[in-house]
């Protein structure tokens, strides 16, 4: 388990963000401002990738990245209104907040890293592309098949060494049955 970050380290990156990056929206500057300011906040923020799966998140991003400029999320609904957020964020002081920031290189920034809390609403599937899911699937039945029929040659020498004509006849019989089983299988590659 993570150890919490402190509600100071939390003040200590916005206050260094804010002085080094320039963001697209200035209302998200007030809305940062506004967290370094009051503790009892800034106690249930959590930075985090992905803000979006988030029953309460914020995505704020600096001029230096593609990103978009502001969004809020509350369980279903998503807003580009920044006013709406930090009126909510002033009205729901006790709930979680998780604030995704969008700057270049932030992922390679350790300031940010050391901030970085897990996501636990990321879905498991989110970072597996169907590509991904499709290749794994031709890959296990690639080397399910490569098993199978090497499984079978073994045998298949053994009765010929032991001169066992029903036994070559019958694994044979199964190579061939695996063999066009393969042939039937288009995503399987030779």
């Amino acid at each position: 388990m993570h150890t919490p970050i402190s509600v100071q380290d939390k003040k200590s990156f916005i206050q260094w963000f804010l002085n080094h990056y320039q963001l697209k929206k200035r209302e998200s500057v007030w809305i940062l401002n506004y967290l370094i300011n009051h503790k009892k906040i800034l106690s249930n923020v959590h930075f985090v990738r992905e803000a979006k799966f988030c029953p309460r998140g914020i995505i704020i991003t600096s001029h230096c990245s593609e990103e978009v400029p502001f969004r809020f999320y509350k369980n279903q609904l998503v807003t580009t209104d920044a006013e709406k957020s930090f009126h909510d964020i002033r009205m729901n002081q006790h709930e979680p907040l998780y604030i995704q920031l969008n700057f270049k290189k932030s992922y390679q920034n350790v300031l940010y890293a050391a901030v970085l809390a897990e996501n636990p609403f990321i879905p498991d599937e989110y970072f597996i592309t169907k590509k991904d899911q499709e290749t794994a699937k031709q890959l296990l039945e690639k080397s399910l098949y490569e098993y199978q029929k090497n499984q079978l040659q073994v045998k298949i020498d053994r009765a010929l060494d032991e001169k066992d004509q029903q036994t070559f006849q019958e694994l044979a019989k199964k190579l061939h049955r695996l063999d066009s089983m393969k042939i039937d299988q288009p995503n399987l590659q030779r």
